[in-house]
């Protein structure tokens, strides 16, 4: 099979998908490829450039199709569900949003950020505002996601780790987790709590919500 950009894209994928971003290098996907590294900087010059590709492939898998909300959907309830489908594509890979947020001049965030931006400016948003509203809502969903994939604590971490002790001088923090995580209620409900918030005051700053 031949070699070119898309297959190497796609072996890089997949390779993140086996070992995260870390096990990502050139001298391992080279010799997935069957090639040795250098052949590989004909199609993607620098580890930077193969990032981006990775993480344009990401988003392209989520955002193959991008439109504007309907005359009657308000943006506010538009943009949530773009950042809802933002987070479903980095969720979809390990270090997804590792990658998306180390990319350098991902064209489909700059599609994604120039639809969502002109949405909002034709809807009467001031240009100033629209690009506030948009980064911050992409960058909060890029980083809840982050803490997301995050390693979690293993053994070694917890060891010496006084639970009582902690609860004991942080009592709202612990009651807060306890009461918000009752039965049936999972990560997605605090991600669209969360950018409800962010949202709802990007929405009153704005001073429109159609």
């Amino acid at each position: 099979m031949a070699l070119d950009r898309q297959r190497i894209v796609a072996e890089a994928v997949a390779l993140l998908d086996a070992e995260g971003l870390d096990g990502v290098t050139t001298r391992k996907l080279a010799a997935r490829l069957g090639v040795q590294s250098p052949t590989l900087y004909w199609h993607v010059p620098n580890k930077a450039a193969l990032v981006t590709a990775i993480a344009d492939a990401i988003l392209d898998q989520e955002f193959g199709e991008m439109a504007p909300p309907g005359p009657d959907q308000p943006w506010p309830d538009w943009l949530a569900a773009l950042a809802g489908r933002l987070r479903r594509a980095l969720l979809a890979h390990p270090d997804g949003a590792r990658v998306v947020s180390a990319a350098q001049l991902s064209a489909t965030m700059a599609a994604l950020s120039e639809l969502a931006m002109s949405t909002l400016v034709a809807r009467g948003v001031p240009l100033r505002q629209a690009r506030v509203i948009v980064l911050t809502v992409e960058r909060f969903t890029v980083g809840h996601v982050l803490e997301e994939q995050a390693p979690r604590p293993d053994a070694e971490a917890l060891t010496g780790f006084d639970m009582a002790t902690f609860g004991e001088r942080h009592p709202t923090v612990v009651a807060a987790i306890t009461e918000y995580f009752r039965p049936g209620r999972t990560v997605d409900d605090l991600f669209r709590d969360c950018l409800e918030v962010v949202i709802a005051g990007a929405a009153a700053t704005a001073g429109t919500t159609t």
